[in-house]
């Protein structure tokens, strides 16, 4: 594989020998970086503080006490550890759901942070404060661009989410939507007043019925499940097998670190035992990788840019380590980010014979944890 200028140029047996660095790959599976397509990523510093944590609990530590805690600098903080976490185990490109950009200086704190953290992000702003900041973040352009990360119908105002979707379209932001779907959904009234998308990411979808996945599919809306969190947190059977046989592929999210792992390997695997359980299959263990690679990027609009191997892509990927028989399907069921060689992103690259280059997590995860201790207290 040639990269040039971040690009991926070529790929084929018989390059010229023409980089100024070579990686030698053998024995490694080569593959796109890993694409998280939900993840507050803010919440870096309180990783494994709700192992027991019901969703009400969730929102008055987390969402109520803690987030209220939060400086701008302590926000650039925690984006910088939630990216340092995220490329030492192979995540080359995350969807913030950022609840943290509650005033300007807070988002600038955390573009800032992504600048400096070298992850491809889509900043998903949740508090825009009008038509500037909307502006502001659609001129967002290189490995850290907007989006619009809302309540929506589900949750929120019927009005509110009109209006939000209609000006994210305005302005060319893909939306992220927490929602359920199931009976009494905004969905099918979206459908007939024409709202639906593929620039919509739904997050979740636990209680979504096949007549609804289908109309969901059809229309091209994006569905993200976060099984690992789904599970913990009781919101019910995972979507991905009805969105599956819809015709839809899903694609996975981390979600929150709070109760989960930072890192796609284990919601990979939860996505492939439980498929196999419902379907009383043996779903093919390669084919997850497609939904936390290609169809991720493709849900959270980044898929003309990266998710796969290709000329003309963005140079997003990683080498991945420890199979006597490297597979595809055997990156999903053996290995863990331990196994992470190398990951570059845009074709620099960020982590090299298993450590990360540019950032230090160890200092980082020090400093997190007295932000922890100050947003708990």
């Amino acid at each position: 594989m040639l990269i040039e200028d971040g690009v991926i140029t070529a790929i084929g047996k018989d390059l010229p020998h023409v980089a100024d660095t070579r990686i030698d790959a053998s024995g490694k599976v080569v593959m796109p970086g890993l694409v998280d397509a939900h993840r507050h990523v803010w919440q870096a510093p309180l990783r494994g503080v709700g192992a027991d944590m019901t969703l009400p609990d969730y929102f008055r530590l987390i969402l109520g006490r803690a987030l209220s805690a939060y400086s701008p600098d302590d926000a650039r903080l925690a984006v910088l550890l939630g990216a340092a976490e995220a490329l030492d185990a192979g995540i080359t490109s995350v969807f913030d759901w950022s609840n943290t950009t509650v005033t300007p200086e807070h988002t600038d704190a955390v573009v800032d942070g992504y600048a400096a953290g070298g992850l491809r992000t889509v900043v998903g702003h949740a508090a825009p404060s009008g038509e500037a900041d909307l502006q502001r973040l659609a001129a967002m352009d290189g490995l850290v661009t907007g989006g619009l990360a809302i309540m929506g119908p589900q949750y929120g105002s019927w009005e509110d989410g009109v209006r939000e979707i209609a000006a994210a379209r305005e302005f060319g932001l893909p939306v992220s939507m927490h929602a359920s779907g199931g009976p009494g959904s905004p969905f099918p009234r979206m459908h007939e007043e024409g709202l639906l998308g593929p620039d919509l990411n739904l997050v979740h979808m636990n209680a979504m019925t096949p007549v609804e996945a289908r109309m969901l599919a059809d229309a091209g809306v994006a569905v993200t499940v976060t099984p690992v969190v789904e599970a913990t947190m009781g919101h019910g059977v995972s979507a991905f097998g009805t969105f599956l046989d819809a015709g839809g592929h899903a694609a996975l999210g981390t979600d929150v670190v709070v109760n989960a792992p930072a890192d796609l390997f284990e919601p990979m695997r939860d996505t492939l035992r439980f498929e196999r359980m419902r379907s009383g299959t043996m779903y093919p263990a390669a084919q997850v990788l497609s939904n936390a690679t290609l169809h991720g990027a493709r849900s959270i609009g980044l898929g003309g840019k990266t998710g796969s191997l290709e000329a003309g892509k963005r140079a997003d990927v990683i080498l991945v380590d420890g199979l006597s028989h490297p597979s595809g399907g055997g990156v999903v069921a053996s290995l863990t980010p331990a196994d992470v060689h190398t990951v570059i992103v845009d074709g620099r690259v960020v982590k090299r014979d298993g450590r990360l280059l540019h950032l230090d997590l160890a200092a980082l995860r020090t400093a997190g944890l007295e932000l922890a201790r100050r947003a708990l207290a």
